[in-house]
């Protein structure tokens, strides 16, 4: 049983973005694997006409999408919450609460039948799945690796040493990290930020994602299914295969 936790510097470090690149070309590999948002905040109606409506989970759509499976969205994402808050906090406002029990379980069972689960959190490490189990937790509930997004801009050395630091201080399993160009060229922090991250930790660098001018829109075709779904998951694929290294994700 392999599990992989994506977890990010920040919120919009681009861990969906990541991972889908990642799933895309495992997939095209031929490992077996999964895919898993247990909780998505910030969901959407799918029918905007209906105040309690069922919630869209867009990111968990993203991930299956990418893998090429048709596994339902329920079993992707387990819990969905309108307001784009924390997990505990958004689970509360709603009424409803998050059994982790449960999401430990489901997760377990699901990766015994796969060379890998990839499992994408929500925004870093120690944001609250409730007020006492945090996405780290989870990683150590689910005997989990953690890959680390690192969202390049100002300020990204300090967010990815913190959370290199939690992860080291925890003793959780780390393959390593990715950094994600989150602007053009031309900006210097961004221009930077590797070589100096690279310099100041000792954990594995698995290499940087380009700026990726249409991101959303690659991400969107992925969902709309068909043949356009097809061709971005191919072209996320080439992606990973171009600038990640993926032997040490594959489980």
């Amino acid at each position: 049983m392999s599990v992989l936790l994506v977890t990010g510097t920040d919120t919009g470090a681009g861990k969906t973005l990541v991972s889908a690149a990642i799933v895309a070309a495992l997939a095209a590999r031929g490992v077996r694997l999964g895919v898993a948002k247990p909780c998505e905040t910030g969901c959407a109606p799918i029918d905007p006409g209906a105040p309690l409506g069922a919630l869209h989970p867009e990111d968990a759509a993203t991930l299956a999408a990418a893998s090429g499976n048709d596994d339902p969205l329920e079993m992707v994402c387990l819990y969905r919450f309108p307001e784009p808050l924390a997990p505990a906090l958004a689970a509360e406002r709603a009424g409803a609460s998050i059994d982790v029990a449960h999401l430990v379980e489901t997760l377990t069972a699901r990766a015994r039948r796969l060379d890998l689960l990839l499992v994408e959190g929500a925004g870093g490490l120690l944001v609250p799945l409730t007020h006492e189990v945090t996405f780290a937790d989870l990683a150590h509930a689910l005997g989990a690796r953690v890959l680390l997004v690192v969202g390049s801009r100002l300020g990204a050395i300090n967010h990815a040493r913190l959370s290199l630091e939690v992860l080291k201080q925890r003793s959780i399993p780390t393959v390593g990290y990715v950094v994600n160009r989150l602007v053009p060229e031309g900006d210097l922090a961004v221009e930077t930020n590797t070589a100096l991250l690279r310099s100041l930790t000792d954990a594995c660098y698995l290499g940087e994602m380009p700026f990726l001018p249409n991101a959303a829109a690659t991400l969107a075709a992925l969902r709309a299914g068909g043949a356009v779904a097809l061709q971005a998951r191919t072209g996320l694929a080439k992606q990973a295969e171009t600038h990640l290294t993926l032997t040490a994700l594959s489980g």
